[in-house]
């Protein structure tokens, strides 16, 4: 009975729904990450697994360098166990509206593309917890909220099954 219970959770998470970059638009706002991502940062986040279970909560501090080529992420993560860790992204803008990224653990090449006010990027990682690594796949969302605020969702999954979500607000530092 638990097996045939856990299939059916796995088929119902694999049929939710996700973003689309042809979704309407509903602002005129257009993202440019160059631009948001440039200068001090501060994010706020937790992680959920595919039950709504918040797991993990955490902030980052986040330093941006645009030089007209390259973006340049400095992100330091702050776990609420107190644990630590750095990430460092550099983003390279591959045409009007996409992009290409590469960070310490990060499976190849995370690609992206801009439309309007939102960004989509994909990468696989092997990401830090608690007892060692974990190799994920991210589907990362950014919509752009106001000027100083991106509103964050990733849908990450492992061997193809997703496993949960990340949610993150990101504000530019005042």
């Amino acid at each position: 009975m638990r097996l045939l219970a856990a299939a059916a959770m796995l088929f119902l998470a694999a049929c939710t729904g996700k973003p689309g970059l042809d979704d309407p638009n509903l602002t005129d706002r257009e993202l440019n990450l160059e631009e948001f991502f440039a200068g001090e940062l501060i994010a706020y986040g937790q992680f959920q697994d595919i039950f709504g279970t918040v797991r993990r909560r955490f902030e980052v501090t986040i330093d941006g360098t645009w030089d007209g080529e390259t973006l340049r992420l400095v992100e330091d993560f702050t776990y609420e166990d107190g644990s630590t860790e750095q990430r460092i992204w550099s983003l390279r803008k591959t045409g009007a509206e996409t992009w290409e990224g590469t960070a310490p653990g990060v499976i190849g090449t995370a690609t992206g593309e801009e439309r309007g006010d939102t960004f989509n990027w994909q990468y696989t990682i092997d990401l830090p917890v608690p007892d060692g690594t974990l190799r994920v796949t991210f589907d990362d969302w950014m919509w752009l909220l106001s000027e100083d605020r991106l509103l964050n969702r990733a849908y990450m999954k492992r061997f193809g099954v997703d496993i949960g979500d990340v949610t993150i607000i990101f504000e530019k530092a005042s």
